[in-house]
């Protein structure tokens, strides 16, 4: 019973750092936008996205490294997609009046269509990887076409949204007149520290509560670290949600997304027995479409903008999401053994 309690304290203390830090961060990500005259969406996608993931980066490097299992690897960064955004559901609930579509950027679109392009070339990876086995060293030829269109992508979001930098500058008054760009980036820097540490042991501890407690370890490494590694990204957002800063919230789970195909593809380069994707389960595949339809749905709902309420407060489009994440948890807990 101690060993339990001594878990879920260490759990709880990692999830309130990562609440407090979370909203420093959101915070000064907002002040940097201002100062800088970059968009919320663009902060949010780069600056916020890549020190959320980093839990997954690590999660990811250690299971391949120190406990040699690629399927937790391989499964921690596909279910982090999917949990992502479902995480969008808890946006919409918490984003009174309006839907969540409705007020959101446009710009949104190009990123999530990134998403669908980058989670489906690995889920057809998965499926096909027995019978195409073209290697590039170690590695499988999908690792270079992951790291060359992520680049792309960038390059594209970047420019689309640079379109909107100097409006944005020249329209919006300095609505932080009392910290300096320099202070920004050091608190932004030493609260990104503290989201780092707390996500990187967050994953370590939810291992030894799912321990001590008894599951299943697939089940475990592919959904339960998975949401223990998201929940930087679901305290970042709601966080950023609360200040007005919904295009940084929203930019922060589908740039998440991005950077999880990324760091997969980093995994290969490290995983020296082979390409990794020849080493894990093809029932991965099934979370990567789940994750390429939730990210289709969040197009149409950023295309349509509904704002009709159907369910305790939430649209159609959150209802859809919320229904998808149920089926890919149920989907790993019948199969997941």
């Amino acid at each position: 019973m101690s060993a339990v309690l001594i878990s879920w304290f260490e759990f709880a203390l990692c999830g309130l750092l990562i609440g407090f830090a979370g909203t420093r961060l959101c915070r000064y990500a907002d002040v940097i936008a201002d100062k800088t005259g970059l968009s919320g969406s663009w902060i949010g996608l780069i600056l916020l996205a890549t020190v959320t993931s980093l839990p997954e980066l690590v999660t990811g490097i250690s299971a391949l490294t120190l406990a040699n299992i690629p399927n937790i690897a391989v499964g921690s960064l596909l279910g982090s997609c999917v949990f992502n955004l479902a995480i969008l559901v808890v946006l919409d609930y918490l984003a009174r009046g309006e839907s969540l579509y409705r007020r959101a950027s446009s710009s949104h679109i190009l990123s999530a269509g990134f998403g669908v392009i980058l989670i489906g070339f690995v889920g057809l990876n998965v499926l096909l990887i027995d019978k195409t086995t073209l290697t590039i060293a170690h590695m499988g030829i999908y690792t270079p076409a992951i790291v060359l269109f992520y680049i792309v992508a960038m390059r594209a979001l970047y420019t689309h949204e640079h379109t909107q930098v100097k409006e944005f500058a020249e329209q919006v008054a300095e609505r932080y007149p009392d910290i300096t760009l320099h202070q920004a980036y050091m608190r932004y820097a030493l609260s990104a520290l503290a989201v780092i540490a707390a996500g990187i042991y967050l994953p370590f501890a939810g291992a030894q509560l799912a321990e001590v407690v008894g599951w299943h370890n697939t089940f475990v490494g592919t959904l339960f670290i998975a949401g223990i590694t998201s929940l930087p990204e679901l305290a970042v957002s709601i966080a950023a949600l609360r200040m007005g800063a919904l295009d940084m919230a929203i930019a922060n789970l589908l740039g998440s997304n991005l950077f999880n195909i990324l760091i997969l593809a980093l995994e290969d380069i490290i995983f020296i027995a082979g390409p990794l994707l020849t080493f894990t389960s093809p029932l991965h595949a099934f979370s990567a479409l789940s994750a390429v339809i939730m990210s289709g749905i969040v197009i149409v709902g950023l295309v349509y903008r509904p704002n009709t309420r159907l369910f305790i407060s939430i649209g159609w489009i959150s209802l859809s999401l919320f229904t998808l994440y149920l089926l890919n948890t149920y989907v790993f807990y019948l199969h997941g053994g």
